[in-house]
């Protein structure tokens, strides 16, 4: 999909006929682009990961959260700390954020 540079909408593709050649073309202003025969490679991006933020930091859960019996999915320990968070739309169920309290384990992990 092509864009027009100038008011941003979608451009249509014009068959070629006898005056031009094959080309793109703005219906909201005059702009119009040229096909190219071939497809040139401008510039490669190196793609870069993001750093993931926690929602709950480890120091939140233990001046937050409150115990529970939950078991862990990694140790099977049988005690948490938890928090629960909206973080989808209102008609959502809300997200529950555990914190393992095996001292071993101290893995984070949530059900939605």
């Amino acid at each position: 999909m092509e864009f027009c540079p100038t008011c941003g909408t979608l451009l249509r593709y014009e068959l070629p006929a006898e005056r031009h050649p094959a080309r793109f073309f703005c219906r909201t202003c005059p702009y119009v682009c040229s096909v190219q025969t071939g497809v040139k490679i401008k510039r490669k991006l190196q793609l870069v990961k993001k750093e993931v933020e926690p929602v709950f930091t480890l120091e939140d859960m233990m001046k937050g959260g409150s115990e529970t019996e939950a078991t862990c999915p990694h140790c099977n320990f049988g005690k948490a700390r938890y928090q629960q968070l909206q973080i989808r739309s209102a008609d959502e169920p809300a997200t529950t954020f555990y914190f393992c309290l095996n001292e071993k384990c101290s893995r984070m992990w949530r059900e939605d």
